[in-house]
Formats: structure tokens, C-alpha cells, sequence
């Protein structure tokens, strides 16, 4: 396959996981991680832990976008999206919707695409180049 159809499907890959992402991100930035510390309070965590989400979900889809320390940003993306699943589902994350999907579709969509820009790096369509450190 041509190198540049990879950069093309990598540089599709970053901007559709980063940017669904960051908008997530950005709804806690307006309203704050209070919701998220209640959860950890919930089990036992400190609710301090609860800023973190900055990390996984606005720090990390912006070095994905921007394609800088891509495969940092894949890994924050990932690690939020295990806790987020964890906090939220629990051991009921094997679970259908009422309409037949899985229950945690949407972080298995988050988490595997951080995975998969782990990876797969940024390619040559990005701020880091596709020989950047951690690119």
C-alpha cells in the first residue's frame, strides 16, 4: 500500500478520535470534574484524582490532532477510557443497551482508537513528523 494512504488513514484516525474527544474534554472545562470526584469518592478514591480527566481527555486528543507526542496522547486516551469505563459500568461493562448495542460502545470506541494511535504513531501528516519522538 502507498505511505501516503497510510499517513491519510492515521491523519482520519487522529482527527476522529481527538476531535470527538476533545468535546467531552471541553464540557468539563465549561462545567468542572465534579462529577467525575463524585464517582471516585464513590469507590473509595480522592476526588482530587478527578482533574486528571484533563489529561486523557483535552491534553491527549490535542496531541493526537496535532499529531506531537502522538503516542503519549494515545496512551492518556487509553488510560482515561479504562478508569471512565471502570468508574461508570463496573462489572455490568459486559452488558447490551436496550437497543442492542454494548453498554460501553462509546469508550471501547475512545479507548480502542487511543490504542490504535498508539500504535500506529502520528504518520507523516502531523506537527512531530512521522519520525518525532514518541511520534
Amino acid at each position: 500500500m502507498n505511505a501516503s494512504f497510510e499517513d491519510a488513514g492515521k491523519l482520519v484516525l487522529r482527527l476522529l478520535v481527538g476531535g470527538l474527544l476533545i468535546l467531552h474534554g471541553l464540557h468539563k472545562v465549561f462545567t468542572g470534574p465534579a462529577m467525575i470526584a463524585g464517582m471516585l469518592t464513590h469507590h473509595g478514591w480522592p476526588g482530587f484524582f478527578a482533574w486528571a480527566v484533563y489529561l486523557g481527555e483535552v491534553l491527549g486528543p490535542l496531541l493526537v490532532i496535532v499529531g506531537l507526542y502522538t503516542r503519549v496522547g494515545g496512551l492518556l486516551i487509553l488510560v482515561n477510557m479504562i478508569v471512565a469505563t471502570l468508574l461508570a459500568y463496573g462489572g455490568n461493562a459486559w452488558h447490551l443497551n436496550p437497543y442492542g448495542g454494548w453498554v460501553v460502545e462509546l469508550e471501547a470506541f475512545y479507548g480502542a482508537g487511543g490504542l490504535a494511535i498508539l500504535l500506529l504513531g502520528a504518520g507523516r501528516y502531523s506537527i512531530g513528523g512521522a519520525h518525532g519522538r514518541y511520534n
